[in-house]
């Protein structure tokens, strides 16, 4: 399915029917082959929109998968960078499609739970791609309570979140479709396997991550365009942990003037 060298139908249908973490086990080797791998066209506009809000000594990529978003954090941090993620077949193929190279940052996997990150103060960006659909809504305000202690004072957490497709298009029937037979199958079914892509909007993530201790800016992905209506097609959220304030009323701009 998807092409000559990706999972088949038979091998989608049972990742759905496993749970999260043996899901990635078993389609981790074919991953990069499916369209769930972050496109590159959205890497790269994540590393331009990343750049200027540095400099970044250590990067985190959270839920990182095959490792795409390591390879952004490569580009964008000097010092080292670190993928965590629950799934060890998907930390495998990571650990050969971004290995470290000479003059470059250190780059390190590690196997744990995001919702039990086993960090705090060491990096100074994390990031996410795709990942957020994999909590409940519920879930996300202690994850992103840990993101934030897992940060250094003035740490910046960042995700690309697209627009909402219009009401009645096609992508809209399709993320609902999806979304609602994820919902059928873990109600009938046992692991539950959660992935939803309409549990995020831009105003909840403000809220959460505000809430979370975090000041919230977005910038505009402009190299993957804009809507009809003049709105982007993609912004990347930006959260930074401020520093203590030095003064009354002083804050800091998450996005540095940007």
């Amino acid at each position: 399915m998807f092409s000559d060298q990706g999972p088949t139908l038979r091998e989608l249908a049972v990742q759905a029917l496993s749970s999260v973490e043996h899901g990635y086990d078993l389609l981790a080797p074919k991953f990069d082959r499916t369209p769930y791998r972050t496109p590159d066209r959205v890497l790269d506009a994540v590393t331009t929109a990343l750049r200027p809000l540095g400099p970044f000594g250590t990067g985190l990529d959270l839920c990182c998968g095959t490792g795409a978003g390591l390879g952004v954090l490569r580009r964008v941090c000097r010092e080292r960078v670190v993928g965590v993620d629950f799934s060890a077949g998907m930390l495998a193929v990571a650990g050969s499609a971004v290995p470290a190279t000479p003059g470059g940052p250190a780059v390190d996997r590690v196997r744990a739970d995001v919702r039990r990150l086993p960090f705090a103060g060491a990096f100074d960006l994390a990031v996410s791609f795709g990942a957020l659909g994999h909590f409940l809504p519920e879930e996300r305000p202690a994850l992103f309570a840990r993101v934030h202690a897992a940060l250094r004072p003035d740490g910046v957490f960042a995700f690309p979140l697209p627009a909402p497709p219009p009401v009645g298009s096609r992508p809209y029937w399709a993320l609902r479709g999806f979304d609602a037979a994820m919902r059928v199958r873990n109600a009938l079914w046992r692991p539950r396997f959660v992935m939803y892509y309409r549990t995020l909007g831009l105003a909840d993530a403000r809220g959460e991550l505000t809430a979370a201790g975090f000041t919230v800016g977005t910038v505009p992905l402009e190299e993957l365009g804009r809507r009809p209506d003049g709105s982007p097609r993609c912004r990347l959220v930006v959260a930074r942990r401020s520093r203590p304030p030095e003064g009354p009323g002083e804050r800091d701009n998450p996005a540095r003037g940007v």
